[in-house]
């Protein structure tokens, strides 16, 4: 037993008062009449048989009532041993559907085994069934009903994703939640050893949980793979188009392997490759001949393991003519389109054809018919040509905006939005230009630049950037290159010029990869057709308006959203191997072929060590052993509520005795 807040006993002292109250009682003599007092002797009477107590009954009741009140503020409890909670453990089990366990009847294997712990449950036992690959998914709620359990797992299927033991882990904490009711977890898998998360940390379970492993695989089985395919993901011209595949093989002895290109079903070439003792092979393809539109292209080996899964390499591919590019200047400038359509067409994988034109004959052309559009140092634009441009950004189009000494004397940016707060004319001041600060790398605009080093500005303007992404600013921060989305489309800001009079940059090697950026990010196939990883995503529409509706049709034939998706899902989650396709309310389609992560494709299993400690810490925040962790820690049993009760208890009593007592008082002659 113990108490809480002690210091509250000393309120017991207040359990003299009645006992001081009832001695302070006079003493009443009643009169009776009497004949002569001659034959009484005088002497001093005593007191002390006057101050006796009296109502001893009345007295402990007050008593009572104080001492029981100074205990519940007291705050006493109980530590009672809380009675076994075999009845209520969890049993968890879950089961690894990963791409892996597609090898052989591992899949088969862990179904059966968990049938089997199902059936050895005892009946009180409330059980849940769990899948894992790179998530987790629960099957059932926890419940008693074995059919349903039974049912949950005969159901489960492979899947293409990773499998990873540490999102399950998390799952486990998560849905343990701070309760302390055991959970005995079951984990049914080939316990590879690719899922193993980096830290070890990432698997230590909470500390109600046990772990018993139930593993279907002991040992890493050979199996070779596609790892990887490089090809391109539009082909403009076929003598530039090659297919490079490597030919993975995961515990394997030295072998021949039959690698074929399949275009829509029909192979196109075959090549013989050995491939070394566990080791890699490089196979080439001189051309990809591949029909206009799209087409549904693998790269396959042919299958000699437990895993077949894995000996194809899915990739889209769209042939097309060379798409076209409007470029918009002034008719004074001839410098621009010059250095802006050779960057263009001496780059290597782009397939675009520049259609330079004067402002004042832009009246009457639809940007819809071009990839992008370029407006060089555009005074001002028609109003007709510049609602059509923005019409055509907000359903998906992009367009580069370069602004020189023109743009900066209007004061005003077409299509863009925002006006010039400065011209910064860097050949006046100090060294005569002014150098890049800084760069964001991970955007496509400068990703294969070396940052635009050396780049000699002479001239720029400053607009308000606060609605926009900056990808480079000036070492005295201006913001040179800027990115605004508007609708599903995207605007790309050069805040100079593209000639050479404003900046060197035309004259610099920098100039053509980025100029080939522009043209693959504005135009849309940066991302678009090629391949993917299952678990990755697309990016269905960039900007907060959602004025577009996107059309994704699954690997099955089917659509893959509903109405509402296709209408306001901004990424679409890309979960099965197959071929996806996304047309847009552009026109644009793009075929995107979707492969399973390849370290799925090593079948070895974690080392026994790492199994065994992580069985061991499981629950080690728990001092009790395993054997006793069905037995919960004690538990204190609060006792004022009782107190609280008895105390009313003899307080109703005295008022009654009390009450009693007075009214013989007043009855008294």
């Amino acid at each position: 037993m113990g108490l809480l807040a002690p210091w509250f006993l000393a309120g017991a002292a207040a359990a003299a008062l009645p006992v001081y109250l009832h001695l302070l009682r006079r003493h009443r003599a009643d009169p009776r009449p009497f004949s002569s007092l001659m034959f009484f002797e005088r002497r001093t009477q005593s007191s002390i048989k006057h101050r006796r107590l009296r109502y001893l009954l009345l007295l402990s009741l007050r008593v009572m009532v104080l001492l029981l009140l100074a205990m519940a503020f007291a705050d006493p409890f109980l530590k009672r041993p809380a009675a076994s909670t075999g009845g209520d453990k969890l049993l968890l089990l879950a089961i690894d559907n990963s791409f892996s366990m597609r090898a052989g009847s591992r899949l088969a294997d862990a179904r059966r085994a968990a049938i089997s712990v199902l059936a050895s449950r005892r009946a009180p036992d409330r059980a849940e069934i769990m899948v894992f690959g790179s998530g987790v998914h629960a099957l059932t709620r926890p419940t008693e009903d074995s059919s349903a359990l039974r049912a949950a797992v005969e159901s489960i299927e492979p899947t293409d994703s990773r499998g990873s033991y540490g999102e399950l882990v998390r799952a486990v904490r998560l849905l343990s939640g701070g309760a302390r009711t055991p959970i005995e977890l079951h984990l049914f898998s080939d316990m590879q050893k690719s899922g193993m998360p980096p830290g070890f940390g990432e698997l230590t379970l909470p500390a109600n949980a046990t772990l018993v492993l139930h593993p279907v695989a002991t040992r890493a089985e050979p199996n070779w793979a596609v790892e990887t395919v490089d090809a391109p993901g539009h082909v403009w011209d076929l003598k530039k188009a090659r297919v490079r595949a490597v030919v993975a093989g995961y515990h394997t002895p030295a072998a021949s392997r039959t690698v074929s290109l399949v275009v829509n079903g029909k192979v196109i070439a075959a090549r013989s490759v050995d491939v070394p003792a566990n080791g890699r092979a490089t196979v080439e393809f001189a051309t990809l001949q591949a029909p206009y539109g799209l087409s549904r292209c693998e790269v396959k080996i042919d299958s000699a393991d437990t895993l077949p899964a894995d000996d194809a390499a899915l990739f889209g591919v769209q042939r097309s003519d060379p798409g076209r590019v409007l470029f918009v200047h002034e008719p004074s400038d001839s410098r621009s389109p010059l250095y802006f359509s050779t960057a263009l067409e001496s780059a290597a994988e782009t397939g675009f054809r520049v259609k330079s034109i004067g402002v004042d004959k832009v009246a009457g052309i639809q940007p819809s018919a071009y990839g992008f559009v370029v407006l060089s140092d555009i005074i001002s634009l028609p109003f007709s040509f510049e609602k059509s441009l923005l019409d055509y950004v907000r359903r998906g189009g992009g367009v580069l905006l370069a602004a020189g000494t023109a743009s900066a004397r209007t004061g005003r940016l077409p299509v863009y939005a925002e006006n010039v707060l400065e011209s910064r004319y860097y050949s006046r001041d100090g060294a005569g230009f002014l150098t890049v600060g800084e760069a964001d790398r991970s955007h496509p605009a400068v990703r294969n630049t070396d940052s635009w080093a050396g780049v000699k500005f002479y001239f720029a303007v400053h607009v308000n950037d606060a609605n926009s992404q900056v990808i480079v600013r000036l070492a005295d921060q201006t913001a040179v290159l800027l990115e605004k989305r508007v609708g599903d489309g995207r605007l790309i800001l050069l805040a100079s010029g593209l000639d050479n009079l404003t900046n060197d940059f035309p004259l610099h090697p920098e100039f053509v990869p980025f100029v080939e950026g522009i043209a693959r990010y504005l135009s849309g196939i940066e991302n678009s057709t090629g391949a993917r990883v299952v678990d990755s995503a697309v990016e269905l529409r960039t900007g907060k308006d959602h004025t577009a509706s996107v059309e994704v049709i699954g690997p099955d034939g089917h659509q893959a959203l509903s109405l509402n998706e296709a209408a306001s899902a901004i990424t679409f989650p890309l979960q099965k191997v197959g071929f996806y396709e996304f047309r847009r309310a552009d026109g644009h389609v793009d075929l995107i072929g979707v492969n399973p992560d390849r370290r799925e494709s090593d079948l070895d299993v974690a080392p026994d060590d790492v199994l065994s400690l992580w069985r061991a810490r499981t629950g080690e925040r728990d001092q009790a052993p395993a054997a006793e962790s069905a037995q919960s820690p004690p538990q204190p049993h609060e006792l004022w509520p009782y107190l609280m009760l008895l105390a009313l208890g003899a307080a109703v009593a005295e008022s009654l005795f009390a009450s009693r007592y007075l009214g013989q008082l007043r009855e008294d002659p």
